[in-house]
């Protein structure tokens, strides 16, 4: 990261992103680094299993226990999942890149150091757009490199010792490098999540946070706005978008206050701890001198074919943004709308499913109020749902036709949700066909207005009543009137 540079990398923050101190107003800039466990079977340099819950040390090769003479190979397809993502954040694919060593001792390394790479990554340049409280902020991104993650130390076990569980040792990690270019807690959280978005798009990273598969270290400074960038502190490991948030307001505002009262920011790498919603330090923050990066001599250059990265470009699906853009023009969707439905691959294949040859807006309507609705309040997801695509597809289909009324829709969506089956035989079998007939719903009117002479009169020259009146129609008609009908007949024989 280049926050402790100048501050020419960060453009100003809005007045709405500004955090008040008891002396003026802080600029909070953050930069993030995300790692994502790439979605491969084997692990990055070895063909052991990357399968998550086996049993401690039972997915461990020689090459991930460092014996002596193993020496590693690189696992084409984690190589291909690099660029596939690096293509999806429009960044530079560099043609040759190399792979170092950074040295460092831990007990979950058993190599003494980290096969990664420093000077020349596989990715370089690219951006991310997020959308926040109504502004587009684009987000730069340095770089996005492929390296070997650590294993695991097990400390709950035993009172007196700890143990490794090197699993994870040799899993391949793409570490994708944000600029400094964020300015808010909540511009960090929008950027992660989108970031999640775009890899589970590709199909690079199935983005679990609780697994570990996406974790992020988060790089936080503040400054006075229009001043060069501060002495930035680093929170390690931060793994739910929600503890992203929370981490950047908890240090920025011990920041904040340590300056305020005269002191300085030491540099140093940070833990965030949920309960406390406090950061504290764990040790000094090391630079890249201090790892002694050196090319990995069992590893040669690793150099792509301009062919390659072409015919992976043209196998890319349609991305979040693209998407939503899409949405927008081909269903009349609103921003809000699109950007709810291509949040996730998952729901925005289930919508287009249900919108296929009807009303867009109505699908997206019931997509998002109905189904997600309900999803939510048990604790679902989109894949779970007792609900089909094709089934929703068939009831906004009855509503579009004039087969049923939306709330006759409803009952039929709570019937499917419960007891499956095909909503057109459903709304056949139980009687549920919306009346049409202009003449009951005539009769029916006429029957409401009789018994209510009164309000007839309030209604000619109080026009808002004639919701009670299409109210008291609906239920002598069990909820089967069309309502568009009930309505036009109404102020016909109302005269309003």
């Amino acid at each position: 990261m280049a926050q402790t540079k100048s501050g020419k990398a960060a453009g100003k923050g809005k007045a709405s992103n500004l955090i008040k101190g008891g002396t003026g107003d802080w600029e909070v800039v953050v930069g993030m680094e995300v790692h994502a466990q790439v979605n491969s079977r084997a692990k990055l340099f070895s063909g052991a299993s990357t399968a998550f819950g086996a049993a401690p040390n039972s997915h461990v090769s020689l090459v991930d226990a460092a014996m002596p003479g193993m020496l590693p190979v690189i696992n084409e397809e984690c190589v291909y999942q690099a660029i596939r993502t690096g293509l999806g954040l429009n960044a530079k694919i560099n043609l040759k890149s190399v792979f170092d060593r950074k040295n460092y001792f831990y007990p979950d390394l058993p190599q003494g150091y980290q096969i990664s790479q420093y000077k020349h990554p596989i990715v370089g340049e690219g951006q991310v757009e997020i959308d926040v409280d109504g502004e587009t902020v684009t987000v730069g991104i340095e770089r996005l490199h492929l390296e070997q993650d650590a294993g695991k130390l097990i400390h709950d076990q035993d009172p007196e010792r700890s143990y490794v569980d090197l699993n994870r040792a040799g899993v391949a990690l793409m570490e994708i490098v944000s600029k400094p270019d964020i300015r808010s807690a909540r511009q960090a959280q929008a950027y992660v999540a989108k970031l999640r978005t775009i890899l589970r798009y590709l199909g690079t990273c199935d983005g679990d946070m609780e697994k570990g598969n996406l974790r992020a270290d988060v790089n936080v400074s503040v400054r006075r706005p229009g001043e060069p960038l501060g002495t930035r502190c680093e929170i390690k490991n931060v793994n739910s978008i929600r503890f992203i948030g929370q981490a950047v307001e908890a240090e920025a505002r011990r920041q904040i206050e340590i300056l305020e009262d005269g002191g300085a920011i030491e540099q140093e790498t940070r833990l965030f701890d949920a309960e406390k919603g406090v950061t504290r330090a764990m040790r000094s923050k090391e630079e890249a001198h201090d790892y002694r990066y050196f090319p990995d001599p069992d590893l040669l250059p690793l150099e792509l074919e301009p062919d390659l990265v072409e015919r992976l470009k043209a196998g890319l699906p349609e991305l979040p943004d693209a998407k939503r853009q899409r949405f927008m023009k081909e269903y009349g969707l609103s921003a809000y709308d699109a950007g709810v439905l291509v949040a996730e691959r998952e729901s925005a294949d289930y919508f287009e499913a249900v919108a296929k040859g009807r009303d867009g807006k109505l699908a997206a309507n019931w997509v998002i109020n109905e189904l997600f609705g309900r999803l939510n309040r048990e604790g679902r997801l989109i894949g779970d749902s007792p609900v089909a695509a094709a089934q929703l597809g068939a009831i906004v289909g009855l509503i579009g036709d004039g087969t049923i009324s939306g709330k006759i829709a409803k009952d039929v969506f709570e019937i499917v949700w419960t007891e499956g089956g095909d909503p057109a035989e459903i709304v056949e079998k139980r009687g549920l066909k919306q009346v049409t007939d202009t003449g009951a719903i005539e009769a029916a009117v006429e029957a409401i207005l009789a018994s209510n002479p009164d309000k007839v009169a309030q209604a000619k020259s109080k026009p808002a009543m004639l919701g009670w009146f299409v109210g008291q129609v609906m239920k002598a008609t069990g909820g089967k009137a069309n309502p568009a009908a009930v309505n036009e007949i109404l102020r016909r024989k109302i005269g309003i």
